[in-house]
């Protein structure tokens, strides 16, 4: 019986995946979408993104798919360390569907106008606009921010995106119903930790900047691109997206596999306007929303996928966000805007 039982879960795992039509289609939008940016981008791509300058054209438009496939490979081990788990039913903690879709669309409006608010904020103070990623993050900036920068970008974010939308639905639903309570501690903490060895390795293979600091700026610089990094994208992105609108998707949809690619595309979204985006020409503009599209969807559907699997939206937090990528890859920037020596 375990043999059937366990022929069948991998029949329809292939079904849910590799045949699922969702997924060819992603596919397919996924190689038109390179495509496009091989066209518009002439050889040259116009980012001002230094830690990836050196790297040949080629290399630079094929990063988004590395990342990918890396995540494809992530969520097969996510998927074997919760193999003989009990899958929380994520669909039953939001609210019937009719509720669903209008919390659903109220969140979305709401995201959209706090992040135009954050493009209207940012160079009112003299600032570049905020999105969800500190200008400089992952792949650095030729201006670093200033600490009035960085400290206004958290604030801001942390109040916008986390503080205020968690208030405002934590008064209707549990701390269970936003994904917040683990039903299986010790199965968490190991796709945890698994998560967090493999990323900083792969981070690390990328960007390897954090071995070169001295031990003082490490003692200085972690913890703060930790809490800097915290408030400012990572409680935001788990509140709004993975506690608020994933479930909400799964009840609306019913699809596993749509809620993880909706909840990839939404995390793009969140990222529109990033620090090495350029808008001066309509071919510049394709090229930066192209790339947020390809460069964050992966991660985004890869923290759908965890929060899924495990019905806890702090294992995505912790183990793929707060301390890989961003204190590994993101402290010789903290060390640099706080004049860490």
């Amino acid at each position: 019986m375990d043999n059937v039982s366990t022929a069948g879960r991998l029949h329809a795992l292939v079904r849910g995946t590799i045949l699922n039509r969702r997924i060819l289609t992603a596919a397919g939008l996924w190689i038109l979408a390179n495509g496009a940016v091989l066209l518009l981008a002439g050889g040259q791509l116009p980012f001002d993104r230094p830690a990836l300058a050196g790297l040949p054209f080629a290399s630079q438009v094929a990063v988004p798919t590395v990342v990918l496939v890396e995540v494809l490979a992530l969520m097969a081990i996510v998927y074997g360390l919760t193999w003989r788990r009990v899958v929380p039913d994520v669909a039953a903690r939001a609210p019937e569907r009719g509720q669903a879709a209008r919390e659903t669309l109220a969140v979305l409006a709401y995201a959209m106008a706090a992040q135009a608010g954050g493009w209207v904020l940012g160079p009112t103070l003299g600032y570049r606009p905020f999105s969800f990623h500190l200008a400089g993050t992952l792949v650095g900036c030729s201006v670093p921010p200033s600490p009035g920068e960085v400290a206004t970008w958290m604030i801001y974010n942390f109040l916008a995106f986390a503080v205020l939308p968690f208030l405002w639905l934590r008064r209707r639903y549990s701390s269970e119903q936003l994904s917040l309570r683990s039903s299986n501690r010790a199965n968490d903490a190991l796709v945890i930790l698994v998560i967090v060895v493999i990323e900083a390795a792969f981070e690390l293979s990328a960007f390897p900047a954090i071995l070169q600091l001295s031990a003082g700026q490490l003692l200085l610089g972690a913890p703060a691109a930790f809490v800097v990094y915290l408030l400012g994208t990572v409680l935001p992105t788990m509140v709004l997206i993975y506690c608020i609108l994933i479930p909400r998707y799964l009840r609306l949809t019913g699809s596993f596999t749509a809620t993880v690619l909706l909840g990839g595309v939404t995390y793009a979204a969140m990222h529109l306007v990033e620090g090495w985006s350029v808008f001066t020409t309509p071919a510049n503009a394709a090229l930066s929303l192209l790339f947020v599209l390809l460069s964050y969807l992966g991660p985004g559907m890869f923290k759908t996928f965890v929060t899924l699997r495990t019905g806890n939206a702090w294992v995505h937090a912790i183990g793929y966000h707060a301390i890989a990528p961003h204190v590994v890859v993101d402290t010789p920037l903290m060390a640099k805007v706080l004049a860490i020596r």
